[in-house]
């Protein structure tokens, strides 16, 4: 499997993005590319910078992302901001899982080890009072794919889907563009997990989603009986 690594940066996190390149190096992929949009030039092996004016629009990552799928020249494009890193056994899961996804979420952790946005749940049911479903499900539940959603933060998809499905560039980070992707996404494709690949993050961020509850899980398990 062939990959391009698509980063996107503000700049200022040259000791972050070369520990992701440490990261991706580490892999041993046969044939590879890191594709940067935003910050300082990086003078490492099958690195393609490009450059990027914050100043034209603050916080503009659907632009930046959308480069990222323009340039790639691999069929699998990963999607990371700059404070991700890859698991050293990152690859050989992905080889364990095999490429018959059209878009593919990883495990996600924290610096403490805890899930971050990942197998990712979100919808709201309206009874008496709406009801927000906002869960970390478990990676074998995998029925539930027209109420999920994938968080910018990462991401793989064959760069057909990010052609099919370009990033809103009117939203800039904070206006619920991963959101949005997402609920125009699924409307024709599943989303799919590879739970043998794992990426970190370099600092802490706030996962806001829990986890079901016992009871919970038997309502997700039985949801498609009651809301098809």
């Amino acid at each position: 499997m062939d990959f391009t690594f698509g980063v996107v940066t503000g700049g200022g996190s040259d000791n972050w993005i070369n520990k992701l390149i440490d990261s991706i190096e580490k892999q041993n992929i046969p044939n590879y590319e890191i594709v940067i949009v935003g910050g300082d030039n990086v003078d490492r092996k099958n690195v393609v910078h490009i450059p990027f004016d914050e100043s034209i629009k603050p916080k503009w990552i659907t632009k930046k992302k959308n480069l990222i799928t323009k340039h790639a020249k691999y069929e699998n494009v990963v999607y990371m901001h700059d404070y991700i890193y890859l698991d050293d056994n990152w690859y050989g899961g992905f080889l364990k899982n095999g490429d018959d996804f059209k878009s593919c979420m990883n495990v996600i952790t924290n610096e403490d080890g805890t899930r971050f946005r990942d197998w990712t749940l979100e919808f709201t049911i309206h009874r008496i009072y709406p009801l927000n479903y906002r869960f970390l499900i478990p990676y074998g539940m995998t029925h539930l794919s027209k109420w999920m959603y994938f968080s910018g933060a990462y991401w793989v998809a064959k760069k057909f889907i990010m052609q099919e499905f370009p990033l809103d560039e009117n939203r800039v980070w904070g206006q619920s563009e991963d959101v949005m992707w997402s609920k125009i996404y699924r409307e024709k494709y599943n989303f799919s997990i590879n739970p043998h690949s794992a990426v970190h993050l370099m600092k802490q961020q706030d996962a806001v989603f829990g986890y079901p509850n016992e009871e919970d899980l038997e309502f997700l398990n039985n949801i498609e009986k009651k809301y098809e």
